[in-house]
């Protein structure tokens, strides 16, 4: 199942500006991996890239049914303190996903990384949304790297080596 799996990682602030630019290339990733075999796709649950590929991805299981995507959460409180339109569309999100998968109960300091590396452990391709060298998207893409996969950066639509 790893060969076929694609996760997802990016950052939580997108300039709006962006936004389109971003779900369009986000789009061309999937299909672009979908053409290579690929028919599961895996996504963090968090607030900006997170949603958009989880959007993207129930789109475009209208053209390519055979898609799942896999909704792997950090903790059951992850949205506890995001607004009531960020937890409906978190809501609207989850009841489409084909599987729901936590990988903690409650939040606790590592509860992000634990689901990070699970994505990522259970992947041979990431797409991602990189702009900046630090934080939480830089050390799991980076993960990624060591880990063998092929990564596919929709900020600059090239593949990081």
């Amino acid at each position: 199942m790893k060969r076929y799996t694609c996760c997802f990682t990016g950052h939580r602030d997108i300039p709006h500006e962006k936004v389109q630019d971003i779900t369009n290339r986000i789009e061309e990733a999937v299909i672009m991996l979908i053409k290579q075999g690929y028919l599961y796709f895996g996504a963090g649950g968090a607030l900006g890239f997170d949603t958009l590929a989880a959007q993207t991805v129930i789109k475009l299981k209208k053209s390519y049914p055979q898609i799942k995507l896999i909704l792997v959460l950090p903790c059951h409180t992850q949205a506890n303190n995001w607004s009531d339109n960020d937890i409906a569309v978190y809501e609207d999100i989850k009841k489409q996903a084909d599987k729901v998968r936590y990988t903690s109960n409650d939040y606790y300091s590592g509860c992000m990384y634990k689901r990070n590396c699970h994505l990522v452990d259970n992947s041979s391709a990431c797409i991602c949304y990189l702009a900046r060298e630090q934080g939480g998207t830089a050390y799991t893409v980076n993960y990624a790297i060591k880990n063998g996969l092929t990564i596919v950066n929709v900020n600059s639509s090239k593949k990081i080596p």
